[in-house]
């Protein structure tokens, strides 16, 4: 239920946050430079994720919408779904990345649209016929060529550079012309991007690539395709020679790791052997986020790796069963490997080893939606192919096969997520550069605004005054590193709900360290939670926040909760010699997911065991700390 004067309040709120920073007018009209805030003052929401009809996947599961239609979706425009459904945002995005697979980029829809007489290559001719015979047996030819992608056995005319390079040039140029048209400095910022879609067998390993830089320097290159790697080196290789030749930027975001099978953060290098400082630095550096959550599930955290985090497991059921391809079933072992809180503690005891750390990465969420609409919203969620458009009344209850493989069912998918960047202006230049120092966090979809600073000296005096500005000052963001310094380390923490959206329950923060010998651990502390008059916390556990979702209506209450929360905290654990990061975790009161809108809607008879209301959340980059040398 949304209460428009909480909105107005929580948006007064937001505003009061930035009070003391030095306003700077950004002119945005007739081509005016924008010009940056001394710091960032606001909080830009965006998609670093998303694929048009220019995906061989996305076009064979029936997406017909180009980069443009894509463009004018986030920026609050209507448009047509794939399957006839009418789409809009209730507010617009500042950002999007079109990342469309560089694998195969254009192929799948020039392939529909040739005379099929000029096919002669027999899984093509196989493929082509199967698309034209329906949106089933279209699907059935996406679920195969991926497969073929999973195992290196495409056909050479969908994997030769060569052959494909002039397609692939033609699709480029066209997507660059459209990002170029839609990028509006100050107001709406288009990326020139696409996905790597790496793989090791079934393991998901996907980066997507994001480019700084204007029309110019990115038609000097062709997305790079995946095609016989296993390894990201030479994508890092390709982004250097990028950068070599043209002068300008590329950070690349490993993809949400829940199905890369223990491959995304190993503890060794990609031979098995131990990691070294050089490949931990170069990791690093070409990769400063990772995507935490999407429509594929959430990777922060798992209950296997840590039973007591009450609040561990969100968004995993289904996931965990195995790759992306469900060829190899994922083992208890595996799953360290691939979830990002045992990463940061994997880059820690890699750190400690050698020097270097290969996880020191700040975390966004983005939707992976194969429809071109970029809506993480729970009431309007469009799902992840145009097959499970909303025109489709069953899809929570459909199998999500591939072949003859099952598993997943469509009520497994979130409507997730979206990033979180603190930028000096809406410009490529200023949100890339907030992406490389971290300064960046995850929501599931809500559009909180969650700040966090870290520091040796913050008190609670400090949220009485300007405490962005003293933050800033004697401290460093969300992303940012802490040296030694006196006492122990205090973070100013603050949460408001989405303006629209639900209130919240409790503000967490993640702490995770390596102690002497190598080992490391964690601990989930609850350091400000609503109604606290009422939630005297008990056997170390703060009691539940309530629950006032109605599942036969798909509503909840804004009755139970705070719409905002604030806090400094100290770490009353504090070891000067052992290295450590802290991260925030902000939840909201339960409310109803897309499955519950879908059974409200379409009057569906649901099995128990579909869950129809959570609790949505936010995720913070982390801060360290590292001992003095």
């Amino acid at each position: 239920m949304r209460k428009p004067i909480i909105a107005a309040a929580i948006l007064l709120a937001s505003t009061a946050l930035v009070s003391g920073c030095d306003k700077v007018k950004q002119a945005v009209s007739g081509g005016a430079e924008v010009k940056d805030t001394a710091y960032p003052e606001r909080v830009f929401w965006g998609d670093t994720h998303l694929h048009t009809a220019n995906s061989p996947d996305a076009f064979a599961f029936g997406n017909r919408l180009l980069p443009e239609d894509a463009l004018r979706f986030a920026r609050g425009e209507e448009v047509t779904s794939s399957s006839g459904v009418k789409a809009k945002l209730d507010r617009p995005l500042d950002f999007l990345v079109i990342s469309d697979h560089s694998d195969g980029l254009g192929s799948m829809m020039d392939l529909y649209n040739a005379p099929r007489i000029m096919i002669t290559e027999p899984h093509m001719l196989r493929w082509y016929d199967m698309m034209h015979s329906g949106q089933e047996g279209a699907s059935r030819a996406a679920a195969e060529i991926i497969d073929a992608k999973a195992n290196n056995t495409l056909p050479p005319e969908l994997v030769n550079p060569e052959g494909s390079e002039k397609r692939m040039r033609s699709t480029w140029e066209k997507n660059i012309d459209a990002v170029e048209d839609y990028n509006q400095p100050g107001k709406f910022t288009a990326f020139f991007g696409f996905e790597y879609t790496l793989m090791d067998g079934g393991r998901n390993l996907h980066r997507n690539v994001v480019f700084r830089d204007g029309p110019d320097k990115a038609r000097s290159v062709l997305p790079l395709m995946s095609f016989g790697t296993t390894v990201p080196d030479q994508l890092w290789d390709y982004m250097d020679a990028y950068e070599k030749s043209t002068g300008g930027k590329v950070l690349a975001i490993p993809h949400n790791s829940n199905m890369s099978n223990g491959k995304m953060f190993m503890l060794t290098d990609p031979s098995g052997g131990p990691m070294s400082a050089a490949y931990a630095r170069r990791r690093a550096a070409h990769e400063p986020v990772v995507e935490i959550t999407q429509i594929k599930g959430d990777s922060e955290a798992h209950p296997f790796m840590s039973p007591n985090d009450e609040f561990a497991g969100y968004g995993t059921a289904g996931w965990e069963l195995g790759d992306l391809m469900m060829v190899e079933r994922t083992t208890p072992e595996m799953q360290p490997g691939s979830y990002v809180r045992e990463a940061l503690k994997r880059g820690m005891q890699i750190e400690q080893r050698t020097g270097a750390n290969p996880y020191k990465f700040g975390v966004i969420g983005s939707t992976d939606s194969h429809t071109a609409l970029s809506t993480a919203d729970e009431n309007n969620y469009f799902g992840k192919f145009p097959v499970v458009e909303p025109s489709n009344h069953q899809r929570a209850l459909e199998a999500q096969n591939l072949g003859s493989r099952q598993g997943r069912f469509g009520w497994n998918y979130l409507a997730s997520g979206y990033a979180a960047v603190w930028a000096t202006s809406n410009t490529r230049a200023a949100i890339f550069d907030a992406m490389m120092r971290r300064e960046v966090y995850a929501t599931t979809g809500p559009r909180m605004v969650v700040r966090v600073f870290g520091g040796w000296d913050f008190t609670a005096a400090d949220l009485k005054g300007d405490w962005v500005k003293a933050g800033y000052a004697r401290g460093v963001p969300m992303g940012g590193e802490m040296k030694a310094g006196k006492g122990k380390p205090s973070f100013i923490i603050s949460a408001l709900k989405d303006p629209i959206g639900a209130n919240l329950d409790r503000v967490q923060v993640v702490k995770g360290w390596v102690d002497k010998a190598g080992n490391s651990h964690e601990k989930v502390f609850d350091v400000v939670w609503s109604n606290p008059e009422t939630r005297k916390v008990s056997g170390g556990k703060v009691p539940t926040v309530g629950d006032t979702v109605d599942v036969n209506t798909a509503t909840y209450q804004n009755t139970i909760g705070a719409p905002t929360l604030a806090t400094v905290w100290s770490d009353p654990e504090f070891d000067p010699g052992q290295r450590a990061f802290y991260y925030v975790r902000v939840l909201e009161i339960p409310t109803p997911t897309w499955v519950d809108f879908d059974k409200v809607r379409f009057k569906l008879t649901l099995p128990p065991e579909i869950p129809l209301k959570g609790q949505e959340r936010a995720y913070a980059s982390a801060i360290w700390y590292s001992p003095a040398a």
